[in-house]
C-alpha cells in the first residue's frame, strides 16, 4: 500500500507540475504573440507623417504630444526609440528622463531587422512587462515606411515598441487554487482508499497462498486447505497461481513423504544390522554412521555425523587407511584391523567399497542419520566385530595345544613304562608291579582329563539338555563335598570347617554344586601347607546365595587373578603335572556358576591364602 500510494502521489505531482509548467509557457507565449500582433496593427494604423516626425526628431511632433496625453491607467505603453537607442517618445515618461534603450534585447533584435520580443521587469516601472519591438525602415528616397518588411532596400530609422503589464501565471490561477486543491485532495484520498482496498486484496490473497505453501510440512492443515470447496484467493491471477501451487504442493508432499518413508526404511535396515556402517566422502568427512557403528566407537547417538572426519569419529588410523586405499584404487578393499579404545581391544573385518554420492538424490530427514554435503565420490565401509570369533579361535588353538600337552606326558610315560615292562624279566614281579602302578596312575590322569573335558563340553553346550533344578537343603551338599575330599584331606592332615544355617535351601542342581565345591576344596588342598585348615561356608542375604571356600595356602599373585578361570591355566607351572590335576577345575566351577545364573569371584594375596565365592540367586 505504501509503495502504491507513494507511486500514485508521485505520478500525480509529476502530472500537475508538468501541466503547470506547460500552461505557464503557453500563457506567456499566447500573450507575446497577441502583443506582437497588436504592435503591428498599431504601427500600421498610425499616419506615416507622424511617425516620420518622431524619428526625424522634429520637436513637438503631433505623435509625441499625443503620446504624452496617452491614458496613464492603460496597461499598454508605447515607446519610439532611435537608431542610437535614445528614447524619442514614450507614453509613460518624458523622453529625457529615460536612459538609452539600445541594449534592450527586443531593441537590439529590431535594430537588426527582426521583430523583437522580451519579458522582464521594467527598470523604470518596476513591474513585469511583455515587450514587442518592430523595426521602422526609411526608404532611399526619404519617406518613412513603417510597414516595410525586413530585407526591403533602405535603412532602419528606429524602433517602435509596444509593452503591456501582464500578471504572472500564478496570480492568474490563484483564484482557482482552493477548489482545485480541494478536488485534488478528495481525489487523492479516494485514490488512497482504492489503493488500500486493492493492496489489501492482494495482501490477503498472497497471505493465503503463503499459508498454503507453509502448510506442506503440516499434513493436516495442508489437506484441509487443498480439499476446501472454494479457492482461497480472490483475483483471477491469484486463483490460477493457487491452483498451480496446490498441484505442485500435492506432488511435492507426495515426494517428500515417499523420501521420508524410504529414509526411515533405510535407517531401520542399517540400524538393525549387526555390522557397523560408515559412509565417507573423498575428503574423509563422515556422512553416515548407523547405530551399531556409533555403539562400537562410542559416538553420541543424538549428535549428527556432519563435520566429523572418519579419524575423529573412529580414532583408527588403520580404518582411515582402508578408506583411502579404496578411494585410490576404486576397487573394494577387505582387511582385518585392530582397534584400541575405552580400555578394550577389538578386531574388525572391514569391507570398504567406493561409490558415488548422487547430487540429485533424496536425503533422509532424520538428524544424525545422514549429514554433510552431497555430491562427489566416497567410500562405504562395513565393519564386522570379530573380536569374539578371534578369541574363540585363539581359545580353540590354545585348547588343542593344552590338551595335546596335557595328554602327551601321560602317554609318553605309559609308552615308556610299557616298553620297560616288555623288556623286564617276568620273574621280577616287584619291578613289574611298580611299572604297572605308574601306568595306572598316568592312565587315571588321562581319564580325569577326559572326564573333565566331557564335563566342560557338556556345561558349555547350550543346545543340549539342561540340568534339572530342585529345591535342595544346602547343608547336605556341603557335607557331601567334604566327604568327597576326605581322603586327600587326611593325607595332608587338613581340617575342613563347615558353616551353614541348617534350614538354608535353594533351587539348584545338587550334583553340579557338589562338583564345583569339590573342585574348589581340592584346589585349596593342593596349594595349602600340611596341618592347615579350610573353611567352607554357605549363606543367603538379600536374595543372594553365596558359597565361600577359604584356604590358608600360598595365595595367588594379582597378575594371575583375571586368568585363573581359563582352561589349563596354572599359576605355578612347576606343579603343572601333579597327579590328578587337569587344569580344568576352576573353568568347570565358572561354568557351573554361569549355569545357575551366577558368578564366581576370587580374592587373594600372595602368601595370605585365597577366598573363592560363588554367587547366585537364592
Amino acid at each position: 500500500m505504501i509503495v502504491l500510494s507513494l507511486t500514485t502521489l508521485g505520478l500525480s505531482l509529476s502530472v500537475i507540475l508538468s501541466v503547470l509548467f506547460f500552461m505557464d509557457g503557453l500563457y506567456y507565449e499566447t500573450n507575446s504573440r497577441s502583443l506582437l500582433g497588436a504592435a503591428r496593427l498599431l504601427l500600421a494604423s498610425l499616419p506615416p507623417d507622424q511617425i516620420r516626425s518622431v524619428f526625424a526628431e522634429e520637436g513637438g511632433s503631433p505623435f509625441a504630444r499625443w503620446l504624452e496625453r496617452f491614458p496613464g491607467e492603460s496597461p499598454y505603453r508605447i515607446t519610439c526609440i532611435g537608431r542610437d537607442g535614445r528614447v524619442l517618445a514614450d507614453s509613460r515618461f518624458p523622453p529625457g528622463e529615460l536612459e538609452n534603450h539600445g541594449e534592450r534585447p527586443e531593441v537590439r533584435q529590431a535594430l537588426a531587422g527582426a521583430e523583437g520580443q522580451a519579458r522582464r521587469s521594467s527598470a523604470s516601472l518596476g513591474t513585469e512587462l511583455l515587450y514587442a519591438a518592430l523595426p521602422v525602415y526609411e526608404a532611399d528616397d526619404g519617406p518613412l515606411l513603417p510597414d516595410t518588411p525586413p530585407g526591403t532596400p533602405g535603412r532602419i530609422a528606429g524602433v517602435f515598441r509596444l509593452s503591456v503589464e501582464t500578471p504572472d501565471f500564478q496570480s492568474r490561477i490563484s483564484p482557482a487554487a482552493p477548489p482545485f486543491l480541494t478536488i485534488a485532495i478528495v481525489l487523492f484520498f479516494l485514490a488512497l482508499v482504492l489503493v488500500f482496498l486493492f493492496s489489501r486484496s492482494l495482501s490477503r490473497s498472497f497471505t493465503r497462498l503463503a499459508e498454503l505453501a507453509r502448510s506442506v510440512n503440516t499434513p493436516e492443515t495442508f489437506l484441509r486447505l487443498i480439499n476446501s470447496s472454494r479457492l482461497l484467493s480472490d483475483t483471477e491471477e491469484c486463483i490460477t497461481l493457487e491452483m498451480a501451487l496446490k498441484d505442485m504442493a500435492s506432488e511435492l508432499n507426495l515426494r517428500i513423504e515417499k523420501a521420508r518413508r524410504e529414509g526411515r526404511r533405510l535407517e531401520a535396515i542399517l540400524n538393525g544390522m549387526s555390522e557397523g556402517v560408515f559412509a565417507v566422502d573423498e575428503k574423509g568427512r563422515l556422512h553416515l554412521a548407523n547405530r551399531r557403528a556409533r555403539a562400537l566407537f562410542g559416538m553420541d547417538e543424538q549428535s549428527g555425523a556432519g563435520g566429523l572426519t572418519l579419524l575423529e569419529a573412529a580414532r583408527s588410523a588403520e580404518l582411515e587407511d582402508a578408506a583411502k586405499e579404496a578411494l585410490a584404487g576404486s576397487v573394494p578393499v577387505e582387511r582385518e584391523i585392530t582397534w584400541h579404545g575405552a580400555g578394550v581391544q577389538r578386531r574388525f573385518q572391514v569391507f570398504a567399497a567406493p561409490f558415488d554420492l548422487d547430487p540429485g538424490g533424496e536425503e533422509p530427514d532424520h538428524p544424525g542419520f545422514w549429514s554433510g554435503p552431497q555430491g562427489g565420490s566416497g567410500v562405504v565401509m562395513v565393519l564386522e566385530d570379530i573380536t569374539r570369533l578371534h578369541k574363540l579361535e585363539q581359545v580353540r588353538k590354545d585348547f588343542a595345544a593344552n590338551v595335546s600337552h596335557e595328554l602327551r606326558t601321560p602317554i609318553q610315560v605309559i609308552k615308556g613304562f610299557a616298553e620297560t615292562l616288555l623288556d623286564s624279566p617276568l620273574e621280577d614281579r616287584e619291578q613289574i608291579r611298580h611299572v604297572i602302578e605308574i601306568i595306572e596312575k598316568n592312565a587315571l590322569a588321562m581319564e580325569n582329563l577326559t572326564t573333565d573335558l566331557l564335563s566342560l563340553v557338556s556345561l558349555e553346550d547350550e543346545s543340549g539338555h539342561r540340568p534339572e533344578m530342585k529345591n535342595t537343603v544346602i547343608s547336605n551338599l556341603l557335607d557331601e563335598a567334604v566327604r568327597s575330599v576326605e581322603i586327600n584331606a587326611r593325607k595332608k592332615n587338613i581340617a575342613v570347617a563347615i558353616a551353614c544355617p541348617p534350614d538354608l535351601s535353594a533351587s539348584l542342581n545338587g550334583p553340579l554344586i557338589v562338583q564345583a565345591l569339590v573342585n574348589l576344596l581340592d584346589n585349596g588342598m593342593k596349594y595349602s601347607p600340611p596341618d592347615s585348615k579350610l573353611f567352607l561356608e554357605a549363606a543367603a542375604d538379600s536374595g543372594e546365595l553365596r558359597f565361600t571356600v577359604k584356604d590358608q595356602g600360598t595365595g595367588i599373585p594379582p597378575e594371575h587373578l583375571d586368568r585363573i578361570f581359563e582352561r589349563f591355566y596354572r599359576v605355578d607351572r612347576s606343579r603343572s603335572h601333579d597327579p590328578g590335576g587337569t587344569g580344568l577345575g576352576l573353568a568347570i566351577v565358572r561354568h557351573i556358576a554361569l549355569l545357575h545364573g551366577g558368578t564366581v569371584e576370587v580374592e587373594s594375596h600372595a602368601g595370605e591364602g585365597s577366598v573363592f565365592i560363588i554367587r547366585m540367586k537364592s
